[in-house]
This record gives C-alpha cells, sequence and structure tokens, in this order.
C-alpha cells in the first residue's frame, strides 16, 4: 500500500494518520519519540505492509512485474494499488476524492514540524502537485513513478511498467478489489471502527 491507502486506512483520529503517513520513514524504535496515537499510526502502517507483503492476492498481482523490477515489485505493486483505489474511490467513500485530499493535505501541513525531516522535504511538492489525486490517471502514476526511479533505487523501467499496468488492467483491478475487502477488514478489527477517516 502506498500514501492514499495508508491515509484512507487510518479512521477518524489525525495523529494516527500522520503516524500511518511517515510510517516509511521512521524506524526501528525511533516511533518511540513520537505521541502515542502517532506511535499507533505507525505501528498500523508496519502492520498494514506486513499484512500486504504476505497476502497470496497481492502476490499474485506482483509477479507480473518481477521481469523487469525483481525484488522491487512490491514497491511498484503498491503505486499500482493506490492506483485502482483512486479510481474505484466512490465505492469505497461518500466524500469525493479530490476533497479527501484537500482534507489530508490541511491535517499533513498543521502538523508540518511533528514530521521527519525527509517527509518535510517531500510534502509541499506532493501537496502542490495534489499527486494523490493524480493516482486516479495512468499518467499520474506514471509520473509518480518516474519520481520514484529518479529520487530512489527503483529500476528506470516506467514505460514498461504502464505497459503492464494498461495490459492488465481488469487483473489488476478485480485483484485489488479482493485484497482491499481484506486489509480493510483486518484494519477495522485493529483500529475497533471502519477505516477512512475524513
Amino acid at each position: 500500500m502506498n500514501f492514499l491507502a495508508h491515509l484512507y486506512l487510518s479512521g477518524s483520529n489525525r495523529h494516527i494518520q500522520i503516524g500511518n503517513f511517515i510510517g516509511d520513514h521512521v524506524k526501528g524504535r525511533n516511533h518511540e519519540k513520537f505521541s502515542a496515537d502517532i506511535q499507533k499510526g505507525i505501528l498500523l502502517h508496519r502492520k498494514i505492509d506486513h499484512y500486504t507483503d504476505t497476502h497470496p492476492i497481492v502476490k499474485q498481482s506482483y509477479r507480473r512485474l518481477n521481469k523487469n523490477y525483481g525484488r522491487y515489485s512490491g514497491i511498484v505493486m503498491d503505486v499500482f494499488y493506490d492506483h485502482y483505489l483512486a479510481k474505484n474511490w466512490d465505492l469505497y467513500s461518500d466524500v469525493s476524492l479530490k476533497n479527501y485530499v484537500t482534507k489530508v493535505h490541511r491535517v499533513l501541513m498543521t502538523n508540518y514540524f511533528k514530521l521527519p525531516n525527509n517527509v518535510k522535504r517531500f510534502l509541499p511538492f506532493m501537496v502542490k502537485s495534489r499527486r494523490l489525486e493524480t493516482y486516479a490517471t495512468v499518467n499520474g502514476i506514471k509520473r509518480s513513478l518516474e519520481i520514484m526511479s529518479d529520487y530512489s533505487s527503483l529500476p528506470n523501467e516506467t514505460d514498461w511498467a504502464i505497459q503492464q499496468l494498461i495490459d492488465f488492467d481488469d487483473e489488476f483491478d478485480q485483484e485489488f478489489k479482493i485484497f482491499f475487502s481484506d486489509v480493510r477488514a483486518m484494519v477495522k478489527e485493529e483500529l475497533g471502527e471502519n477505516p477512512m477517516g475524513v
């Protein structure tokens, strides 16, 4: 799961939402430096990641990417699954994606000084470009993968990845819906409430 899904799955507590958003950027026991609810969000992020990485449907999805991405296939699949969440947003929320992203931006920017430094560096660009909203389009996913390959060790195979997204759109879409139903149920049990706080 990538940024949009982690935010969606955070429930109604803003600090859990913040923790879930920054989860990839807080290593080891560093989560203990944050407030209790932000810690809870960071630990929820880790639980979602573990659940995702071990889910058979997700493995089925990212096998299509192994040829060119190898061990990075799961990272690309996380971005693809955010695409299917954004694309199918109306199935999961009564709030429009545009309004949801605006509210999320407000929460994150209001709490800017609580964020790790590396998150502070990219957040203004993410907000300005409305990247979470652009996940609904193939071009938005392409741009996200390009950014990731420019600033990380992700192989520069974006054109090939987008072709797989187009060629296997129906399969990825159905697999996402099955998996997302499962992960929502897991998070509901964890939080004691329905996911998707706005």
